[in-house]
C-alpha cells in the first residue's frame, strides 16, 4: 500500500503544526484574481479575499443580503462580491486535488484542497527528487491533412523499438522511442477533444504537432486549431506532410502559416517545421528529434517518489472487467492496490496496463496506463489521486460528490459586457478576449481593423480566433477556456454552437453594424455599458378555473394553448386583454406533481409570486428576460 514519503510527511506536518498554516488555510488572491468554490461561509469568503468580515457582510447588505459569518453563499453570490472589492473570481475545480496528513496513532485524519496546479508542481522540491520526464504529445490538423496517417506511421515504425509484443492498444495514448528516449502521443480526436479537456481544467500537454498537408496549405480548421493551441499556451512543432504528393509546396505552407504567426525557423522565426511523408514514412525520426528539443527548452521533471496523480484520458465500460480508465501519470507512481479516488469515484487499483495490453506493477511520471477496479467510468479530464488508505478515498469521494451536488447550483460564469463594464471602474479587469464570426473575409478584417483601434490604458482586446462562418461548437469550447466573449457579425450560432453556449455560458453578442460593435466594447471597456433586456415569448395559457391548495393559496388551473410555459420565467396576467399583473411563475404543478414545464394541449396548475385573484377566462403569457 502507497504511504506518504518522508518528505510529504514533513510538509504535511509543518503545514499542521501550531503556528503553520491551518488545515483550511485558503489561497490568497494573486494578480487580482481568486478561486472560489461553489459554496461556502462568510467567514471563508472573507479569509479567500484577504479582507475584513465586516466588510464582506457590508457588501451583502448593499446587494440586500442579510447573512452571518457562518451563512453560506453560493459562487454567484461570493463572485459580485469578490467584484466590489476589484477581485475578478473564477470557480474552483470540482475535483480539486486533495493532500493527506496523518498525525499519529488514533488521530484523526485531515485533508487539505489544493488546486490542479498545485498539484502537479514542482516548485518546493528538493532536486535529487526530480527526474526527467518524456513529453506529452498531441497532434491536431485538418481533417484530410493527414493526422491519423501520420499516427499510425509513428507507432509502425517507433513504438517500443526491439521489444517483442502485439500491436498497441486503441487506448487513446501510446508510447514511442527515438534514440533511446520515451515520448508519449496523446490519440485524441482533434483540437475539439483537446479544448474539452482544457474547459474542465486539465492540462497534459507539453508540445502540440500541428499537421499540415504540402499540396493543399493552410485551411480553416488548421487555423482553429493554431488558435486552441496558443490558446493553450502550449509549443508548437509543424509537421508538412504530404511532400511526396504531385503539387507539394511546402514554402506556400510556411507562407500560410506565418500569416497565422508560425514564422518557420528557417524565415527567421522560431517554429519548428518538418517536412514528412506519412505514406512513405519519411521524416519521422526528424520529427520526434525536433519534440524531443522542443520538450528539452521546457525542462520537463517530476517526482516518481509521491504518491500518484494524474488525469483521466478514456473511460468506457468493457465486457467482464467493468469501469476501465486510460490515465497519465503526472506526478508520482501508481501501483497495483493504490487506493485511487477520481472525481467522487473511489476504488482500489485492480490492474494496470500498458498501451500494448501488457501488465505493469507500477507506472511512473508521463506513463499511460488502463486502470481497472473502479466502481463506475470517471469523465475524460477528471483528475485523479493516490490516498493512503479506502477511509480517507471513501471520506474525499464524500466530499466532492456533495460538491458535484451543490455545483449544479453555482454554474460557471463567463464574461459578459455588463459584468466587464462593472469591473473596469475597480481595476478588475486588464485582458478581454474576443472571438470573432463573421458572414466574410472582408467583414472579418473591417472588424478586427476597427477594433484593434480602440485603445484603453486598463484593458487590452485581445483577439484568440477569428473566422467565416457561424458560431460552432468549437468556437464556444475555445471562448470558454479563454474566457472570452464571442461577436457574431452577420451570423448566427449552428444547433451545435447554440447548445454549448448555453452549456458553457458563453456570451454570444449578434450584431450587423460595425460601430454598434465597436461602441459596446468602448463603453463596457470605459466602464459605461449599460446592458438592455429583451423578453422572449415563450407560452400561452387560458384560466380555466382558481385552485384552492392548502399552504400554497389559489393557483390558476389552466389550459396551454400555444407554446410552452416554464416555471421560473415571467408572466404576463390579461384580463380582458389589458394586462393586469407581471410577476414570476414560481411554481408549475401537473395533477399532483411538480413540474418544469408544460407544453401546449396540456393542462397545470400556475402559481404566479404575488398574485391570486385569477378569474375565468384569464390569459397567462409566459416570457424568458434575457439581456439583449
Amino acid at each position: 500500500m502507497a504511504v506518504l514519503t518522508p518528505e510529504q510527511e514533513a510538509s504535511v506536518r509543518t503545514q499542521f503544526a501550531p503556528g503553520g498554516q491551518s488545515a483550511d488555510a485558503k489561497p490568497k488572491v494573486t494578480e487580482g484574481k481568486v478561486e472560489l468554490p461553489p459554496t461556502l461561509s462568510v467567514k471563508e469568503l472573507a479569509e479567500y479575499l484577504d479582507v475584513k468580515t465586516v466588510d464582506i457582510i457590508k457588501e451583502l447588505m448593499k446587494n440586500g443580503v442579510m447573512a452571518n459569518i457562518n451563512q453560506q453563499i453560493d459562487f454567484d453570490t461570493a463572485y459580485l462580491v469578490a467584484g466590489s472589492f476589484g477581485i475578478t473570481a473564477t470557480p474552483m475545480a470540482m475535483d480539486s486535488a486533495i493532500a493527506e496528513e496523518v498525525v499519529g496513532e488514533g488521530e484523526a485524519t485531515q485533508v487539505k484542497l489544493m488546486t490542479r496546479s498545485e498539484l502537479f508542481s514542482v516548485d518546493g522540491e528538493s532536486p535529487e527528487n526530480l527526474k526527467t520526464r518524456p513529453p506529452v504529445v498531441a497532434v491536431m490538423g485538418h481533417v484530410d491533412h493527414g493526422k491519423t496517417s501520420l499516427l499510425d506511421a509513428i507507432r509502425e515504425t517507433k513504438v517500443a523499438v526491439g521489444e517483442a509484443g502485439g500491436i498497441t492498444q486503441s487506448i487513446g495514448a501510446y508510447v514511442v522511442e527515438e534514440n533511446g528516449r520515451r515520448i508519449v502521443f496523446l490519440d485524441t480526436p482533434g483540437h475539439e477533444a483537446f479544448t474539452a479537456m482544457r474547459a474542465r481544467g486539465a492540462q497534459v500537454t507539453d508540445v502540440a504537432v500541428l499537421v499540415v498537408a504540402a499540396d493543399d496549405g493552410v485551411m480553416p480548421q488548421t487555423i482553429e486549431a493554431i488558435s486552441h493551441v496558443k490558446a493553450a499556451q502550449v509549443p508548437i512543432v509543424v509537421a508538412i506532410n504530404k511532400i511526396d504528393k504531385e503539387g507539394a509546396n511546402p514554402d506556400r505552407v510556411k507562407q500560410g502559416l506565418s500569416e497565422q504567426g508560425l514564422i518557420p525557423e528557417d524565415w527567421g522565426g522560431q517554429t519548428v517545421m518538418v517536412p514528412v511523408s506519412a505514406k512513405q514514412k519519411t521524416g519521422i525520426s526528424e520529427l520526434l528529434e525536433m519534440i524531443l528539443l522542443v520538450a528539452d527548452l521546457q525542462d520537463l521533471k517530476a517526482n516518481p517518489a509521491k504518491l500518484a496523480a494524474g488525469t483521466v484520458i478514456d473511460a468506457h465500460l468493457e465486457k467482464g472487467r467493468g469501469a476501465v480508465a486510460t490515465v497519465l501519470v503526472q506526478s508520482g507512481t501508481l501501483h497495483i492496490g493504490d487506493n485511487l479516488v477520481v472525481g467522487h469515484i473511489f476504488g482500489k487499483v485492480r490492474a494496470l496496463l500498458d498501451d500494448r495490453g501488457r501488465k505493469m506493477k507500477d507506472a511512473g511520471p508521463a506513463t499511460p496506463a488502463v486502470v481497472t477496479g473502479l466502481p463506475d467510468v470517471p469523465t475524460a479530464g477528471d483528475i485523479f489521486q493516490v490516498v493512503s488508505s479506502e477511509k480517507v478515498a471513501r471520506t474525499i469521494a464524500g466530499q466532492r460528490a456533495e460538491q458535484y451536488r451543490v455545483a449544479t447550483l453555482a454554474q460557471t460564469r463567463r464574461v459578459t459586457l455588463a459584468d466587464l463594464s462593472a469591473q473596469v471602474g475597480k481595476g478588475a479587469v486588464k485582458d478581454l478576449n474576443l472571438v470573432l464570426k463573421a458572414d466574410s473575409n472582408g467583414s472579418v478584417e473591417a472588424l478586427k481593423g476597427s477594433l484593434l483601434k480602440i485603445q484603453d490604458p486598463q484593458v487590452q482586446i485581445k483577439i484568440v480566433f477569428e473566422g467565416v462562418g457561424p458560431v460552432t461548437e468549437s468556437d464556444i469550447l475555445l471562448a470558454a477556456v479563454s474566457n472570452a466573449l464571442v461577436i457574431a457579425f452577420n451570423v448566427k450560432p449552428d444547433a451545435l454552437g447554440q447548445k454549448a453556449a448555453e452549456r458553457e455560458k458563453v456570451d454570444i453578442r449578434s450584431y450587423d453594424v460595425v460601430y454598434n460593435v465597436t461602441n459596446d466594447i468602448e463603453r463596457a471597456i470605459k466602464g459605461l455599458y449599460e446592458p438592455t433586456f429583451v423578453q422572449i415569448w415563450e407560452g400561452r395559457a387560458e384560466v380555466l378555473t382558481p385552485i384552492k391548495i392548502p399552504k400554497l393559496g389559489i393557483i390558476a388551473g389552466s389550459r396551454v394553448q400555444e407554446g410552452k410555459i416554464t416555471s421560473g420565467s415571467t408572466a404576463k396576467l390579461l384580463r380582458d386583454n389589458k394586462p393586469i399583473h407581471e410577476g414570476q411563475i414560481t411554481g408549475l404543478k401537473r395533477f399532483k406533481d411538480d413540474v418544469k414545464e408544460v407544453v401546449a394541449g396540456l393542462e397545470c396548475g400556475i402559481r404566479i409570486d404575488g398574485y391570486q385573484d385569477f378569474q375565468e377566462g384569464d390569459v397567462i403569457e409566459s416570457y424568458q428576460v434575457k439581456q439583449a
